[in-house]
């Protein structure tokens, strides 16, 4: 199985849970294609059986880099004519994930992010595996105070160890299935 782990991060949350991705999959004995986005970055996700793809959340969408090669991922498959009408399945799965604070409305905050990344998939006829949403600290000094007075509560610190277990048995939950 070709599998992706395609993701953003500009605080270094993300970056925990998709290296623990990464892990547990080389753990399974599957060989994985870490991809972390960048302007530069130029991927084709249809040579992938399975795709896992995260961002954290930023004002309510996953980051711009992402958004940006989401946006020309989409326009090349659009034009090459592999995004069709009523989106029929391609025996393909993704699985989509973030990490997020929550500050304002807690995880309603991270939904829209997920919901942004997972269209691109379900456009092209992967099935949606799932979707998780991993707490994660505020990181810039102007911010810190969200992770503590936030809807949340205290989250400084997150994604920890407690949250990191959480991503690992989600991972072999999904491949084993």
């Amino acid at each position: 199985m070709n599998i992706l782990n395609l993701y953003y991060s500009s605080t270094g949350n993300t970056i925990k849970v998709a290296e623990k991705i990464s892990r547990t999959l080389e753990d399974l004995g599957h060989q994985v294609d870490d991809v972390q986005v960048s302007r530069e970055t130029e991927v084709d996700v249809l040579a992938y059986d399975r795709v896992f793809t995260g961002s954290g959340v930023y004002t309510w969408l996953p980051g711009r880099p992402m958004q940006r090669l989401i946006e020309r991922l989409r326009e090349g498959y659009a034009g090459k004519g592999l995004i069709k009408p009523g989106a029929p399945r391609i025996g393909k799965g993704a699985i989509i994930y973030c990490t997020y604070g929550g500050a304002h409305t807690g995880v309603n905050e991270a939904i829209p992010a997920v919901k942004y990344m997972g269209q691109l998939f379900d456009h092209l006829g992967f099935d949606i595996l799932d979707e998780w949403y991993v707490v994660g600290e505020y990181n810039p000094a102007r911010m810190r105070n969200m992770s503590t007075e936030g809807r949340l509560g205290d989250i400084s610190g997150r994604p920890d160890a407690h949250d990191l277990a959480e991503v690992e048995q989600k991972v072999r939950g999904i491949m084993l299935a």
